[in-house]
């Protein structure tokens, strides 16, 4: 993969700081760790250690997920709990002390964000997450868009659960964070008798032998968050629900104890699969939600929001078709192809051997840069092509040279004897001048070391498995539009 596909993801935690070098596919690349402190001079100081430990010239952008209720569009903190980071100017301070552009969210909305891309929901677009930690954070996707609301919606951990029960840092009463949280888990085993720091999983064992203090336990953490997760399945009737955090998967398996009680109350409940990961990959992706480089900051201040690609890539026959009709279908956007360009020439000329065809999609693609580059600033295009025909120099230069700034990259793929099915099956409809039966040897061979280009977030697609087009629209949404500008109705 590209050395230029890497961003640097920073999870901020009222335990733990983390901090990771993060790739186009989610992978961690390297990561660090500190302690939390709650004072915001000496977090940020040891922030910014954390992400030059990790940096690399070939980083992009840094992306950090806050605790409390976060504007990502006005990147501005609004309140947090044990390091209160509201009022303190954070994405502005980290970028004058690194350099590099900065974006900022509610930590749980960058780890649900993770869990939709290569995690636990991948395919899915409505999904609500609740990480269970030190407090209990919360986070809304719908079609694969984080909702945001008015500034900063899904502070899932303050549904009221008993409004006669513990006062909760925010100021009321019965939320669930002051019932379900890491911190009540060990307000309820002291109340039992129970060492504060004995751990769930010691607690779950006694439980399933049925011991009635320990099931008592279990109910008491359990029960609220249950009701919080009722709640939110009979407004929202989401796809279905993660518990992340560094209690998710005990919280899951604690929930058994306290089962939903009504069948519209029966939605999918499972534990994320990144565990403390996610927080960082999210961050990290959100970050190449920027693939220029450009400031979140800059950006606003001069009103430019700068073109937008949606690269649906794959080699021949790879289903690339079928995944621009269905974006396009579903956003408005319009699509560049090749074909579209190439083909009429092709018929009016009555065909043309290879060498010439392989001319004229030269020609077609340096077209089709040129329309983006002549479109009005914002626009948005989805450009099927076979990215790899050419070299990759060449694309980035149309890229800078059309003004596109925000890249998203669907990777269209399948097993070399499928494409040769599907190239075989079609052969009839295209027109004289492209590459015939002698072509499918190459094709599979081809299909063995194609690869995405890796300028940008990347999704990969197997095209031989149902595709959920939805949760692909969603995806590209969030890395293109999300916090900048409704482009999806253009």
């Amino acid at each position: 993969m590209p050395d230029s596909a890497m961003a640097i993801g920073v999870d901020i935690g009222g335990t733990n700081l983390r901090a990771a070098r993060i790739s186009s596919h989610g992978e961690i690349l390297e990561k660090v760790s500190e302690k939390s402190h709650p004072d915001p001079e000496i977090a940020l100081a040891r922030i910014v250690d954390l992400i030059r430990r990790v940096d690399r010239p070939a980083v992009k952008a840094i992306g950090i997920g806050i605790p409390g209720r976060v504007d990502q569009r006005q990147r501005q903190v609004l309140s947090g709990g044990y390091l209160d980071l509201s009022c303190v100017p954070v994405a502005d301070h980290i970028e004058a002390a690194t350099g590099r552009p900065v974006i900022i969210d509610n930590d749980c909305s960058m780890a649900l964000m993770a869990e939709i891309a290569i995690g636990a929901a991948r395919g899915h677009g409505n999904v609500v997450m609740f990480t269970i930690g030190t407090g209990i954070g919360g986070a809304i996707s719908e079609n694969g868009t984080i909702v945001r609301g008015s500034r900063a919606a899904g502070q899932l951990g303050h549904i009221t659960v008993d409004r006669h029960g513990r006062e909760c840092v925010c100021g009321r009463r019965g939320c669930v964070e002051a019932e379900s949280s890491g911190t009540a888990w060990r307000r309820h085993v002291a109340e039992a008798g129970y060492a504060a720091d004995t751990p769930v999983d010691q607690i779950l064992a006694l439980g399933e032998r049925g011991d009635k203090e320990a099931l008592a336990v279990l109910c008491a953490w359990a029960g609220p968050l249950r009701a919080a997760i009722d709640t939110i399945s009979a407004t929202l009737d989401p796809d279905m629900v993660l518990l992340g955090g560094g209690l998710g998967k005990a919280a899951e398996r604690a929930l058994a104890y306290a089962p939903a009680q009504a069948a519209w109350f029966q939605t999918s409940v499972r534990a994320a699969e990144l565990a403390d990961d996610a927080g960082v990959i999210g961050a990290g992706l959100a970050a190449l939600s920027f693939p220029g480089a450009v400031s979140v900051h800059a950006s606003a201040a001069t009103g430019r929001s700068g073109k937008r690609a949606v690269l649906v890539n794959g080699i021949p026959a790879a289903g690339k078709s079928q995944m621009s009709k269905a974006i396009s279908d579903r956003t408005g956007w319009p699509i560049l192809t090749l074909d579209t360009i190439k083909n009429p020439f092709l018929e009016q000329l009555g065909g043309a051997d290879r060498e010439f065809n392989r001319t004229l999609g030269k020609a077609s693609y340096q077209a089709i840069w040129s329309i983006v580059r002549d479109a009005p600033d914002g626009s948005t295009f989805i450009v099927d092509a076979w990215f790899g025909f050419q070299p990759l120099a060449l694309l980035q230069k149309h890229l800078a040279t059309a003004g596109v700034e925000h890249i998203a990259e669907i990777w269209c793929h399948a097993p070399g004897e499928v494409l040769a099915e599907r190239y075989a099956a079609r052969l009839h409809e295209r027109p004289a001048g492209h590459p015939g039966a002698a072509y499918i040897p190459e094709l599979i061979e081809l299909s063995k070391k194609a690869e995405p280009t890796g300028l940008g977030p990347n999704h990969a697609v197997d095209t031989t498995t149902p595709i959920d087009f939805d949760a692909v629209t969603g995806w590209v949404n969030y890395v293109l539009c999300d916090g900048h500008g409704d482009t999806a109705h253009e």
